[in-house]
């Protein structure tokens, strides 16, 4: 899987696309059976799916993010949200230069809230940030792949992550994955204690639960959903 665009300055220019994709994942622990690249090579797969559909200039990925409930969990790295939000706000600056003043925000990492202030202070004056995917659409594309889960017991390396990239990456799949299952259903001091408190593997979720074809037609669906996002964002263009 190549997580990288491979377009050029002159395709670029050929296509002159209005907005751009920006992958936001992480570098965090996924339990034993997925890699802590995890989040940023779904956010990846995501957009390069909408890359594939829409007139849009897909990004390289932001690799690292807020990940500080997963620190006690060995190789997680994290930046500050403020730090998030002011990367964010050049890519913007710089996109806007080059006559881009149109983002998507594909988030791969639930813990990254501020993303959501980004969106809100951005889109003041009018349409020009939209945060893909949002609740709704995981739970289209949860209840379409058919997943036996919920978004709220399956949070984390559980059945659609694994689903995602059992199909779109299997190499990034260990063994193991069949017998990783971890309940946590109540997480009241999830912010205060981290995931520590609630799993000892790092898994909240159902992974045994996970296939190739459940991936698949995740992705559909958010490329389905995606187009409600890009009709909204370019409605005043």
């Amino acid at each position: 899987m190549n997580l990288l665009p491979t377009a050029t300055s002159t395709d670029v220019q050929e296509r002159q696309p209005r907005v751009a994709v920006l992958p936001v994942g992480s570098f965090e622990q996924h339990g034993k059976h997925l890699p802590l690249i995890t989040d940023t090579a779904i956010a990846c797969v995501i957009a390069q799916e909408i890359a594939d559909a829409y007139p849009i200039h897909l990004l390289p990925p932001l690799t690292m993010s807020c990940s500080h409930e997963h620190a006690a969990f060995p190789g997680t790295v994290s930046i500050s949200a403020r730090t998030l939000y002011a990367v964010i706000d050049d890519i913007r600056a710089s996109l806007a230069r080059s006559g881009i003043h149109k983002l998507v925000i594909v988030n791969g990492h639930g813990g990254n809230y501020v993303l959501s202030n980004v969106v809100q202070e951005a889109n003041v004056d009018g349409p020009a940030v939209s945060l893909f995917p949002l609740g709704p659409d995981w739970d289209r594309a949860r209840e379409y792949g058919g997943l036996e889960s919920d978004r709220h017991a399956d949070m984390h390396a559980g059945e659609i992550e694994t689903s995602i990239l059992l199909h779109a990456a299997p190499e990034l799949v260990r063994e193991g994955y069949d017998e990783a299952d971890h309940g946590s259903s109540q997480r009241p001091f999830l912010l205060v204690q981290g995931m520590a408190a609630y799993t000892d593997s790092g898994v909240i979720g159902f992974p045994s639960l996970a296939t190739a074809g459940k991936g698949k037609a995740i992705l559909e669906s958010l490329r389905s959903s995606f187009s409600a996002h890009f009709e909204v964002l370019c409605r005043l263009s």
